[in-house]
């Protein structure tokens, strides 16, 4: 017997970011079990592991979208093909980061770079693309996955961890901006 959270949203749509494994397939299908159809921010649109089916077998709809966090213009992409398929958009949850494991002495810039882009970047224009259709809509919510790393010093983990802090203050600023 599965142990998924017990909540309705029934009649609601929701698009979760790199929802093709772990923690991201795990919310597609809670929220889908909840009620919600899902579209799947896939960085590989071919790639959605089954989990149309499975949302199928629950009675939900679902759209597998190319969403690398890392092209602006997929993003953007993405949350439109959500609102044309779906007719709107009430959740996103930024599931979407890398923690790439080096010292601070060892990170190059290429994996700075790519940390940036996927975990902060990426989130924002994420947020600022579901953020106008919620505000049209005069609606939504915005999950932005947040970790430990946040808040506290984790060796090895110093881009990553200042990603997680930056994603933590974004969502205070946009919920003061928006809410």
């Amino acid at each position: 017997m599965e142990a998924l959270p017990r909540f309705d949203l029934q009649g609601k749509v929701a698009l979760v970011t790199a929802s093709a494994r772990g923690l991201g397939r795990a919310i597609a299908l809670a929220l889908a079990e909840a009620g919600a159809d899902v579209a799947f921010g896939l960085r590989e649109a071919s790639s959605d592991s089954g989990l149309t089916a499975e949302m199928a077998a629950r009675g939900r709809r679902s759209l597998p979208l190319q969403m690398d966090m890392k092209n602006i213009r997929q993003i953007g992409d993405a949350i439109d093909k959500t609102v044309e398929n779906f007719g709107r958009l009430d959740i996103l949850v930024n599931n979407a980061g890398i923690a790439p494991d080096n010292l601070a002495e060892d990170v190059t810039e290429k994996d700075f770079d790519q940390t940036i882009a996927i975990n902060l970047k990426g989130t924002f224009f994420a947020c600022q693309a579901a953020g106008k259709v919620m505000i049209q809509q005069k609606s939504g919510c915005i999950i932005n996955m947040g970790s430990q790393a946040g808040f506290a010093a984790l060796p090895t983990e110093s881009v990553y961890c200042m990603t997680k802090a930056a994603i933590s203050h974004l969502t205070k600023c946009l919920a003061v901006e928006w809410g």
